[in-house]
């Protein structure tokens, strides 16, 4: 309501510039036509064309296609005085730390879509902003963004966050899911994922791991929650189950302690569906402060463990660009971004899918080569792991073992690539 108040107040409309017009920015575009107060008077994407056909595609009409500047070059499209904010789109590391360093630099406020440059280097991007006085945010209806707003709540509400996450789809032998056999995992042939426009490698991301590492390295940057020491578990666990499964172990659960992220599966080790599965969702778990507390949530019908302090907050689905706009409006409006990176507490680093060899060039997230793994982000430093983001077209330089951790030590960096210094420069930041 109070969001809705500001675009009421404003007079003239927030104008974005969105970069990459692919299924995310497909959907946000969707939806500018009928949010009030809201424009996008830029579209940047590598293919013009292609952008224009996305708007056709989801409802745009010819005249407001003819009103917006679609253009191949976002750098030069940010240095305008009509944008008000940045929305990166690509999915791209190496292109989103440009893209979020030039908003930046030209005082405009960027909307992270592109979770893969912020696990690659989102700490030290969202203090460049703070200095430069612009926000740098999480997008809205990605499950970070969403799982941030929730775990803001329970604190806010006087609660102790036990755990926070998403669900996933989750078979151990994913992790070893390549682009050639990715569609059989999703139960698709080579064929009708072709003819739906499923691009195999960023599934891949979603099924081998990857995204669910990078989602939740986000999540407990932003939120000061731990990660793993050995990693994302993937419990099987269903809507009504999460206060039971997502406490201590101390006090019979999964977890290494309070106050950590962790994804759920939807299917049991067996590959039986789990009941009430939260695969399109997102959750907080919450301790109840006093018995007090603890006998409202057995009043008030909450789902809770066997001892009733311990208790569940999920929303069962996500719009993913449908809900971007709140971003992009939280941030020109109210100077608030949708949650933040305010640390450096997990990272994603690359680890082998198969034996490597020497010379062999590494393919990056959703490839047959490496996926990522959530680690602490002080092991990473510690053991100098090389992050996911920095694991394409990366030849190995040394054998390394499946189901190791590739190093920086493993690999030859190429010298000027802007991605990698930045990274260097974040780790001798935080060190």
């Amino acid at each position: 309501m109070y969001l809705h108040d500001a675009i009421e107040k404003r007079s003239a409309p927030v104008r974005a510039l969105l970069i990459g017009a692919g299924k995310f920015g497909s959907m946000f575009l969707s939806q500018v036509p009928t949010t009030p107060g809201l424009e996008v008077a830029i579209i940047a994407d590598l293919r013009p064309d292609a952008a224009r056909d996305a708007c056709r595609i989801v409802g745009w009409t010819e005249e407001q296609i003819a009103a917006t500047t679609f253009t191949d070059d976002a750098l030069s499209a940010m240095a305008t005085g009509e944008i008000d904010v940045v929305i990166e789109a690509t999915g791209h590391p190496a292109a989103g730390i440009a893209h979020a360093s030039a908003a930046i630099e030209a005082g405009r406020h960027i909307v992270m879509v592109n979770v893969e440059a912020d696990a690659l280097a989102g700490p030290l991007l969202a203090e460049r902003a703070r200095a430069a006085g612009v926000v740098y945010s999480l997008a809205y209806g990605d499950q970070p963004a969403l799982i941030a707003e929730m775990v803001d709540w329970a604190r806010c509400c006087g609660f102790t966050v036990t755990a926070a996450g998403k669900g996933t789809k989750y078979m151990p032998h994913y992790h070893a899911s390549t682009p050639d056999t990715v569609w059989d995992n999703y139960g698709l042939t080579p064929e009708q994922a072709r003819e739906a426009g499923m691009n195999p490698k960023m599934f891949n991301s979603f099924l081998d791991g990857t995204k669910s590492a990078l989602e939740m390295a986000a999540v407990a940057n932003a939120c000061d929650l731990a990660v793993p020491e050995a990693g994302l578990a993937f419990p099987p666990c269903g809507m009504d189950d999460l206060a039971h499964v997502l406490r201590p172990r101390s006090k019979g659960g999964v977890l290494e302690k309070d106050g950590m992220v962790e994804v759920v599966s939807s299917m049991e080790r067996d590959g039986r569906e789990v009941a009430k599965d939260l695969r399109w969702g997102v959750y907080v778990v919450i301790e109840a402060p006093t018995d007090y507390a603890a006998a409202c949530f057995r009043q008030y019908g909450m789902n809770t463990d066997a001892s009733g302090q311990y208790s569940a907050m999920y929303k069962p689905f996500h719009l993913i660009g449908l809900e971007l706009g709140i971003s992009v409006l939280s941030a020109a409006l109210l100077d608030q971004s949708t949650g933040s990176t305010r640390e450096w507490r997990g990272d994603v680093v690359a680890v082998a899918k198969r034996d490597l060899k020497a010379g062999e060039m590494l393919d990056g997230e959703g490839g047959a080569t490496v996926w990522g793994k959530l680690m602490p982000a002080a092991t990473s430093l510690k053991t100098g792991a090389l992050p996911i983001g920095l694991a394409q077209d990366a030849p190995l330089i040394r054998d390394v073992a499946a189901g190791d951790v590739i190093g920086w030590a493993d690999v030859r960096i190429a010298d000027g690539i802007r991605a990698a210094q930045v990274r260097r420069e974040m780790e001798r930041a935080y060190a």
